[in-house]
């Protein structure tokens, strides 16, 4: 069962990526945007969902023939077939894209069954394809290979490394046009509240910076008399 109540699944959708950065740095996490990963198409909603990991490593001749693919416990086709609905399939692909991490049929099959999007540092095939379902997908480069040429899948659901983060399963995957920050799972609910109010006050300077006002005292936040005028706007909202 889901962890991560739909509250603040909800909060989360609103926040973006750079706001989540901000918060996580005021915890002391400096580290949590995967690096080299962006959407394979912008302008689709904000991703959120818990990790779900599959882990590759460089494939060994002998043991990843495409033959591979006949066993129905091959741990790429198990971990499509059991992330969760609502999850995010995050794979560790060594930041190698190439060869790909999977194609236009595995992520519509993750698609239909739920998923909430899919993330690696490697590549996908068939990137084209993948762009176009209603699906946030997120890589490094597209990539034609198949992925048995350089990746072997070794591991799912398991610590792992995507583009220099430490991904722990369940952690929350949260991505936007920018790209992928991950959210400790403990701190998802404390982490959505006050991104809620950091982006609250966010929309209230960017009007006041439209009107003219200068950011001194007011990004960050140190003049008292702008913070009782934020309180007054807010007040003003409700």
């Amino acid at each position: 069962m889901s962890s991560l109540s739909e509250s603040t699944r909800a909060k989360l959708k609103a926040i973006s990526t750079a706001t989540v950065a901000t918060c996580l740095f005021k915890k002391g996490l400096k580290n949590q945007f995967i690096q080299g990963v962006i959407p394979l198409k912008k302008g689709k909603p904000t991703m959120v969902g818990e990790a779900f990991t599959l882990r590759y490593i460089p494939a060994r001749e002998d043991l990843n023939p495409i033959t591979v693919f006949k066993d129905k416990n091959h741990p790429q086709r198990v971990a499509v077939e059991t992330c969760p609905e609502g999850s995010v399939l995050v794979m560790d692909s060594r930041k190698d894209a190439r060869a790909a991490s999977a194609g236009s049929i595995l992520a519509t099959r993750l698609m239909v069954r739920g998923a909430a999007g899919i993330v690696t540092d490697g590549g996908f095939r068939d990137s084209a394809e993948i762009a176009t379902l209603g699906f946030p997908s997120y890589h490094n480069r597209p990539s034609a290979p198949t992925n048995l040429t350089l990746h072997q899948a070794i591991a799912i659901n398991e610590p792992i490394a995507c583009g220099d983060v430490a991904v722990f399963p369940g952690d929350i995957i949260l991505g936007d046009d920018d790209g992928i920050m991950v959210i400790p799972a403990h701190l998802a609910d404390e982490v959505a509240d006050e991104c809620t109010a950091m982006t609250l006050f966010e929309e209230f300077a960017m009007e006041q910076v439209q009107t003219g006002k200068s950011i001194v005292g007011l990004y960050p936040l140190t003049d008292e008399k702008i913070r009782s005028e934020f309180d007054m706007w807010k007040k003003n909202r409700e």
